[in-house]
């Protein structure tokens, strides 16, 4: 189980918080992290519609994100981290220490704690995936400012529902209506990503590479939408692949998840194929009517389970991937 598989590609390839400090560093013996920085910073909590029409009326909400640096004083690069249904968990904090240890800092974004909301995994209609793009597009713009941060080298990264921002923060629709001026994610690294639905102008991505990651037997998040997309965007000459890894269900780079564990209450919409129609109408295709989440295609019960291989896998992918778009030494260890 677990064996990655690439299916497709092109080729390889209020205001927020301003006046940071890079403050004192430390030289840890045993861990890469060296510093960890607390901030916050405004965004916006929109609805799907609000989102896709890029209206500007949304309600301003502070959330808060971890910033964890390698050692150094010298600027490095980052990569902002976006959580799933469940919130920041061990995962995201694996993925930090990885980052650290290639001498990449992590900026872990926690959009659901300054909302008021512990978890979306039973209730989805908490807060739209389209409104944790912004809070994406915000965590660059706040960190573009940072004193250890190359502003022109920041990726970003996600997973199951921060996958799908991962992976739509790409649009280039969407980075003219709510991205910032003058700055673009590098990278963008979707892991098990939600894909069915179809946005207007979906085909016109950025031209910065993006990575996908997802595992076969994956009954929360379907792989099927995601290896349709990425052969569209294959075919318009994007720079895109697909990993796949046999057998690896949702989450399977989550330690906590072993052994693997069914839940009952989890929402899925992965028999909900759906596109946007004018006026940032989201429609279920098989009614042809405004998607509700009270659609007969809304089902609940999915599995979790983590899968030692794939993760060893997708880490060795990642790091080698970001070692060559950041332009790192490969033999940097830690500092």
């Amino acid at each position: 189980m677990g064996q990655g598989r690439s299916v497709a590609g092109g080729p390889a390839g209020e205001s927020p918080t301003k006046g940071f400090e890079a403050g004192s560093q430390t030289q840890p013996s045993e861990a890469p992290t060296a510093r960890i920085e607390i901030h916050h910073f405004v965004t916006t909590t929109v609805t799907d519609q609000q989102f896709l029409t890029g209206a500007k009326d949304g309600m301003p909400a502070r959330i808060g994100g971890e910033l964890k640096l390698p050692s150094g004083t010298e600027r490095v690069p980052a990569v902002i981290l976006m959580h799933g249904s469940a919130g920041l968990g061990a995962n995201v904090d694996r993925w930090a220490k990885e980052l650290n240890d290639i001498g990449v800092a992590a900026f872990l974004i926690d959009s659901f704690t300054g909302r008021g909301i512990v978890q979306t995994v039973t209730d989805q209609s908490q807060l739209a995936n389209l409104a944790m793009i912004m809070d994406a597009y915000r965590a660059l713009e706040l960190l573009s400012t940072h004193a250890r941060i190359d502003a022109s080298r920041i990726a970003l990264m996600g997973f199951s529902r921060g996958g799908f921002v991962a992976l739509y923060a790409s649009l280039k629709r969407f980075q003219r209506m709510h991205g910032p001026d003058g700055i673009e994610f590098v990278a963008y690294i979707p892991f098990y990503a939600q894909c069915n639905t179809a946005y207007i102008g979906d085909e016109q991505v950025s031209d910065r590479s993006i990575r996908l990651f997802h595992g076969t037997a994956d009954n929360y998040v379907s792989i099927e939408p995601c290896r349709k997309y990425v052969e569209r965007l294959s075919r318009a000459g994007k720079d895109i692949q697909l990993t796949e890894y046999t057998g690896a269900q949702h989450a399977f780079d989550n330690p906590l998840y072993s052994p693997a564990r069914f839940l009952p209450d989890a929402v899925t919409t992965s028999h909900c194929p759906r596109e946007e129609r004018a006026g940032g109408k989201i429609v279920n295709l098989e009614t042809d009517r405004a998607f509700s989440w009270n659609d007969a295609c809304v089902r609940r019960g999915a599995t979790i389970g983590y899968d030692p291989v794939a993760t060893t896998e997708a880490t060795k992918a990642v790091k080698s991937f970001l070692i060559a778009t950041f332009k790192l030494n490969s033999s940097h260890p830690r500092r």
